[in-house]
């Protein structure tokens, strides 16, 4: 494929970094990068500040207060067709990943590829009522794209895929049971202070599969309660680790259902670092996805399989597309469910879980598949020019 000029735009609120905690930044990321190591020419549109390996189109400072969202995202908008304007010619294709920007598709001069990343109840039924003629929308999911059927220019499903090198296994692929010999673990959890930010306490150390993790932006839907309901249950530490995004309704979930439980029993990592990510995924017993929304994808189920770390999964959305039920996790209904899957996850191989990764959710395919999604764009595009 010829070398392609491509503007990425990624979701307005919040810096684009390997610390972004949301999926489709992560993915923006991640795909920008296969793609300038490809020879391709990227600029992403994103905050001022963000991170990305080829051009930085910076559309402003990210939020900091609550609920900007709406400000950031005409700032944003304004800034990037401002840009068109004055370079017409400088981009082959336009890969929209901030879930809102195709909507300006009719007044850009390049076609516009736009990945849906959100179920369909979250996006207004109106972004879906009238499309420009250079508009065209993939899914990530083959769940998702079933909701979508009736979109026109839908040209296809790409599911979402990590950079597998960057995450390891441990040495000989640990298994993921207690270890023998640590601290006898707590029966019942209780609401405690926030130990780690208020200095209330002094929380216990964190020893290789002695916790369960959850991981992910922290709001209703990802429902991180559910994870120390199961912690509760199963009598055993938990880590929370995310981001809680400037939304009144994220901060205020916050406060009501997880502050008041964060103690030496359930830990919270606000933000971490990549490397402090992949060492929490590495030496989790288990991740725990929660989620009550209809996922359309899950890039914390990948990263801890690449890790070798097994996962347990409501039946959700598209979690059973990544989930390999019985050989590298576990799909379940109920908490109940969650909290008695954990007595099986000895019989989880990690190699199991990485090579499912090595094999289906590599960043390496998915970059593939774009490219040959750009080549359908560019090429209907011309028709349609002709």
């Amino acid at each position: 494929m010829r070398r392609l000029s491509i503007l990425y735009v990624a979701y307005p609120l919040l810096k684009v970094s390997d610390e972004s905690a949301g999926g489709a930044e992560q993915m923006l990321l991640t795909l920008e990068r296969e793609m300038a190591a490809a020879g391709h020419r990227t600029t992403v549109a994103a905050c001022d500040g963000s991170r990305v390996c080829g051009r930085l189109l910076a559309t402003g400072a990210a939020a900091t207060a609550p609920d900007h969202y709406a400000r950031r995202e005409q700032e944003q908008s304004a800034r990037i067709l401002q840009f068109l304007r004055d370079h017409p010619g400088e981009f082959d294709l336009i890969h929209d990943k901030s879930g809102s920007f195709f909507r300006h598709a009719g007044e850009c001069p390049a076609p516009v590829l736009a990945t849906l990343h959100l179920p369909r109840a979250f996006y207004p039924e109106e972004f879906f009522s009238d499309f420009p003629r250079n508009l065209w929308f993939n899914c990530v999911s083959h769940s998702q794209a079933r909701t979508f059927a009736d979109l026109p220019n839908m040209i296809g499903v790409v599911q979402n895929g990590i950079a597998v090198e960057r995450y390891l296994l441990l040495p000989g692929a640990y298994s993921k049971s207690f270890r023998s010999g640590s601290t006898p673990l707590p029966q019942r959890l209780k609401p405690g202070l926030c130990a780690a930010r208020d200095g209330a306490a002094e929380a216990a150390p964190l020893h290789q599969g002695d916790y369960l993790l959850w991981l992910g932006r922290i709001c209703e839907e990802k429902a991180p309660h559910l994870a120390i309901a199961v912690a509760q249950q199963a009598g055993v530490p938990l880590v929370i680790t995310g981001q809680v995004y400037p939304f009144r309704y994220h901060q205020a979930y916050f406060e009501r259902e997880i502050r008041p439980w964060i103690s030496g029993g359930v830990r919270f990592v606000e933000s971490p670092s990549f490397a402090d990510k992949v060492k929490l995924l590495r030496e989790a017993r288990a991740v725990l996805l929660t989620s009550t929304a209809e996922e359309t994808s899950s890039l914390v189920a990948m990263e801890a399989m690449a890790c070798g770390t097994p996962v347990i999964a409501v039946r959700c959305g598209a979690f059973a597309e990544i989930v390999a039920d019985g050989e590298t996790g576990f799909i379940v209904e109920t908490v109940e469910e969650m909290a008695l899957a954990l007595e099986d996850v000895e019989r989880i191989s990690p190699k199991a879980c990485r090579t499912r990764v090595e094999q289906q959710f590599s960043a390496g395919r998915m970059a593939q598949e774009y490219e040959g999604l750009y080549r359908r764009v560019l090429t209907a595009a011309k028709e349609l020019a002709a």
